[in-house]
């Protein structure tokens, strides 16, 4: 019996041991090219984790799990920079080298853009959302911003080689946001952005800051984020997910294209009329609209498939830290614990959902190139491989909580 303890003990320790192994370093030395840089502010992308250069231009972001990483350097009168690294089963140690801002170094001459303020308020709309908590949200330093819209192709971008500062209100976040690209195509009504934001608390009483909790849980709950945190540990369902399949059939209110085309050209082209003096004949210009409205109509539409989608078909390992989804066609999630509130529903954002399905937060995810691969803490590797619509495309910046945040009560199922 002494021995069976004394293994017990032993295995216990081992296992306590792996667990204090199980956390490491990113440290390093931030400097330009001619020294080292002391007071170099480091972030980790996503998270509160922060720290700064001694004066040796050292640094080191300890305790962290295992996982991808982005690393975020700034420093006055140096490009703000970032790295991504990989922790699997040891520290890293890594040097980072800053460039010169030449925007703080030279006299910059700002071209007048007459729209420069219409774009940026599309970019707001867009960027930080229309949601109650966008309207509590302010991006601070809006001048370091490059905007372009380019007419033939009815698309917007936005750049910056400075850290966008945006203030949730609402949420009770500083969020320092290295913007990597924003497009925005007005044609297609097709949004992507990417970038690497690093969260501050911003201070508050305590009354206040129990409403940021409450507003934070809110927000969290039904997002992408808690979707791909769920699905990682086999809990989406659990959590309140039900997931669906939306196929594309052809639409039954359009006809075969070779059928709209014989008739355009039949109309194009009527037959001359006899006479004195040959006419040509007139087109018949209801029936062209007619027939042009065929044209213009969708090939395929959505078919919600009402078969659930069992979520162990759907996810497939890729490495230790990262599983993927690949899949046809699109996928519908319900959040079955909250249900769409009417300020999403009067943005435009909402998507087509059969009769009988209750008015439950609603998205749809649509790959656009391959698979997507994310990890245990519902972040996506693949961002652009991944377009939303629906309650997803709804929630913008204005909604968004750090990687590593951690509801305090676990939400209840709708009556």
């Amino acid at each position: 019996m002494f021995r069976a303890l004394l293994l017990s003990l032993i295995l216990l320790f081992s296992g306590i041991q792996t667990y204090a192994q199980s956390t490491f370093s990113i440290s390093g030395i931030v400097r330009d090219q001619k020294e080292t840089l002391p007071g170099a502010a480091i972030y980790v992308s996503g998270y509160k984790i922060a720290t700064q250069t001694d004066n040796n231009g050292k640094f080191i972001l300890a305790n962290l799990k295992p996982g991808n990483y982005d690393i975020l350097v700034q420093m006055v009168g140096y490009l703000p920079f970032s790295r991504n690294i990989i922790i699997s089963d040891k520290s890293i140690q890594v040097d980072f080298l800053l460039k010169d801002n030449p925007v703080m170094l030279n006299e910059v001459v700002i071209r007048v853009d007459p729209n420069r303020q219409k774009y940026i308020n599309q970019f707001k709309n867009y960027f930080i959302g229309k949601s109650p908590n966008a309207k509590l949200c302010k991006i601070l330093n809006p001048n370091v911003l490059r905007v372009d819209f380019d007419v033939t192709k009815s698309l917007l971008t936005v750049k910056t080689d400075e850290f966008l500062i945006v203030e949730n209100k609402a949420l009770g976040y500083r969020i320092k946001y290295m913007l990597d690209y924003f497009e925005y195509n007005s044609r297609t009504n097709i949004i992507y952005y990417s970038g690497k934001p690093f969260f501050e608390e911003l201070k508050a009483s305590n009354a206040k800051k129990k409403k940021y909790i409450e507003l934070r849980e809110i927000a969290y709950y039904g997002s992408a984020q808690h979707f791909f945190k769920s699905l990682y540990r086999g809990k989406s369902k659990e959590e309140g997910f039900i997931i669906n399949k939306i196929i594309q059939i052809p639409n039954p209110n359009r006809a075969p294209d070779s059928v709209i085309n014989k008739n355009i050209f039949a109309l194009k082209h009527p037959p001359e009329k006899a006479g004195i003096r040959k006419n040509a004949g007139k087109i018949d210009t209801s029936l062209m609209a007619y027939w042009m409205k065929q044209l213009e109509l969708p090939k395929t539409i959505d078919k919600f498939i009402n078969a659930e989608v069992l979520p162990d078909t759907l996810v497939n390992y890729y490495n230790r830290d990262l599983k993927y989804l690949n899949y046809t066609n699109a996928l519908c999630v319900m959040y079955t614990k909250e249900r769409e509130s009417t300020e999403y529903t009067n943005f435009g954002f909402w998507v087509f959902r059969p009769l009988y399905i209750p008015d439950y937060q609603l998205s749809i995810a649509k790959l656009t190139d391959g698979a997507i691969r994310f990890y245990e803490n519902g972040g996506i590797l693949d961002a652009r491989s991944l377009l939303y619509e629906g309650f997803w495309a709804y929630e913008k910046v204005a909604d968004m909580v750090p990687m590593d945040y951690i509801p305090l009560v676990k939400r209840p199922a709708l009556p």
